[in-house]
């Protein structure tokens, strides 16, 4: 199982956050838990190939 970092912050009830690694996908949620199920899809997402970074992940 691999680490997932990402960065979250609450603001004005919504929860914001965005993959370290793709930071120019930012997602929300109503709690925080929503929120990082909302991660690990766009993750999954990411790494499958489905959607594309525009930017390619560090190495």
């Amino acid at each position: 199982m691999s680490t997932i970092r990402f960065v979250c912050w609450e603001d004005d009830g919504a929860w914001l956050g965005y993959l370290r690694e793709y930071p120019e996908y930012l997602t929300q949620g109503e709690t925080l838990d929503d929120l990082e199920e909302h991660l690990l899809d766009l993750q999954r997402d990411l790494t499958s190939g489905v959607l594309t970074a525009s930017v390619p992940p560090p190495s």
